[in-house]
């Protein structure tokens, strides 16, 4: 009896251990953040292909624990490199090249994500809240999500064209996906 009780015990810790060990894999060709500004003539979108998305959490439960996120500001290309140009002045990015964030919390109901943490962000660390939602399947998770966030807030100043100030909310677009191993 006692031996049957060991290796039922024995399976079971291998196969609780199996179902933790799945790890999550960036997939970086698929994974973007992009922001938009928007002026009253026109709306600027620029994108980052190259952000790094870190994930903990577990693939059996289809549950997330904790998110990171880091992306170098010179990264991001509008289709104008003469904008963009301007962009990495406003913003400093010599001074302050990496944006970064890490979730201090994480509720999940359904597909839907409410995650909220600290973005850093032009030397200034704020508190944000992203609303999203994770797509899971077998293999793969997809989680996609929105933030938004002020400029004067981190103290980055506004451009100008015809002397009108952007809006003062930068929105920001994020997909992150996943290869479940």
């Amino acid at each position: 009896m006692i031996k049957h009780a060991l290796i039922f015990l024995s399976i079971f810790c291998l196969t609780a251990a199996h179902s933790q060990a799945q790890s999550f894999e960036l997939n970086k060709n698929e994974s973007t953040v992009t922001y938009t500004l928007t002026h009253l003539l026109h709306v600027v979108d620029a994108t980052s292909k190259d952000v790094a998305y870190h994930i903990d959490g577990n693939a059996a439960a289809k549950k997330i624990n904790g998110v990171t996120a880091q992306v170098d500001v010179t990264t991001f290309d509008s289709g104008n490199s003469n904008r963009d140009s301007h962009a990495m002045e406003v913003v400093d990015a010599i001074t302050y090249p990496y944006t970064t964030f890490s979730s201090t919390s994480v509720t999940q109901l359904g597909d839907s994500l409410h995650i909220t943490g600290k973005l850093t962000f032009h030397g200034i660390t704020g508190d944000i809240t992203m609303l999203g939602k994770a797509i899971w399947t077998e293999h793969r998770l997809e989680v996609q999500g929105n933030f938004v966030l002020s400029l004067t807030a981190y103290k980055v100043e506004r451009p100008s064209l015809l002397m009108v100030p952007v809006n003062d909310d930068l929105h920001f677009a994020l997909k992150a996906v996943f290869n479940i191993k």
